[in-house]
């Protein structure tokens, strides 16, 4: 199949602790804390939204693939969050890139599996010889009503993977699938500001669910065991929901551990699942295999199986690493998180 051949990251550099929401939700911080298994999440800058994350992860994308943008065919922005109810974020996203005019582009939307859904559509571009590149983005600025339990874990940041020919590949995609129900956890009417979602629901029956049938999946059409594994990487909403997702296949911490970017920046939506990959991708060595599943409300998973190749050590190093995106920190207190989140309706 065809395979990753560029890959890229961003985070905005604004936080904010837990501590600091729940000092104005007259919320217990420690509980929070404990519940969640996150600290603090990432806010998008006054003038950060969907369309710069996705542009600035793209760039990274770039630079690792060594293409001239114009060789890129598809264009496809995964987010929940795009700027514009009616206006292409991909076609702005690609003129910024400068890929030209000869490209096919369209924005998707799938709860927080936008991004990864896009991966699996370009590289059917890919190996059909439709298009030589594809660029997959996935990317948001998480929204949630203040005083909801959202507001805790609602991040911004986003992904982009290249996808092109496996032979020029870092990562080859061995194989994917897709589990899908309609099992209505999340949603967001037309015209609201915020979403909704079924509380508690949101986990045995859609969360676990669709991970766990898509990673089982997965692992019978590959005919391989969990254990095969070098990285794991389960969508996050959370820091306990991909642990215990972990502990039902027995995936150990060296496996979840390295792409948990959840507990650092909390919960980018459609960019969660592909910055987990995004970490693994920064530290994974040649042989390397990767098992990502990925989650969207609504409800379905996209599970992947990669194989790192000898051409992924020369380009780590050529753009930011996402742990860079993750250390360059700036905490805003909550009056400043409300006017930055106020910028983005």
């Amino acid at each position: 199949m065809a395979g990753i051949i560029g890959f890229g990251a961003y985070i905005p550099k604004y936080r904010i602790k837990a501590e600091e929401i729940a000092a104005v939700q007259n919320a217990n911080a420690e509980a929070i804390k404990r519940g969640l298994g996150l600290t603090e999440k990432s806010v998008p800058g006054k003038d950060e939204d969907t369309i710069t994350i996705s542009v600035e992860a793209a760039r990274n994308a770039l630079a690792r693939a060594e293409i001239n943008p114009r060789e890129i065919g598809a264009v496809y922005v995964g987010s929940e969050s795009h700027p514009y109810a009616v206006k292409p974020s991909s076609a702005i996203v690609a003129e910024s890139l400068g890929v030209g005019n000869d490209y096919t582009a369209v924005d998707t939307e799938f709860a927080c599996k936008a991004g990864s859904a896009t991966i699996q559509i370009n590289a059917g571009l890919v190996d059909s010889k439709m298009v030589r590149y594809g660029l997959s983005i996935g990317a948001d600025t998480s929204q949630a009503e203040p005083g909801n339990a959202l507001e805790y874990s609602a991040a911004a940041g986003g992904a982009a993977f290249i996808i092109g020919p496996n032979e020029e590949a870092l990562a080859i995609i061995d194989s994917t699938c897709s589990f899908t129900s309609d099992t209505p956890d999340f949603w967001r009417r037309a015209m609201q500001p915020y979403p909704s979602h079924a509380g508690r629901f949101t986990g045995e029956p859609a969360y676990f669910k669709h991970v766990v049938g898509a990673t089982k999946m997965l692992l019978e059409k590959t005919n391989t065991k969990i254990e095969d594994y070098t990285y794991v990487v389960f969508h996050m909403p959370n820091g306990k929901f991909p642990m215990n997702a972990a502990k039902i296949f027995g995936v150990t911490k060296e496996q979840i551990e390295p792409g948990l970017i959840v507990t650092k920046i909390g919960n980018t939506y459609s960019g969660s699942s592909l910055l987990g990959l995004a970490c693994v991708l920064d530290i994974a060595k040649p042989g390397d295999k990767i098992l990502m599943t990925s989650y969207g409300s609504g409800s379905g998973s996209d599970s992947f199986a990669l194989t790192v190749t000898e051409k992924m050590v020369e380009a780590q190093d050529r753009a930011k690493k996402t742990q860079d995106y993750v250390d360059r920190k700036e905490y805003l207190t909550y009056p400043q998180y409300a006017k930055h989140m106020e910028t983005i309706h």
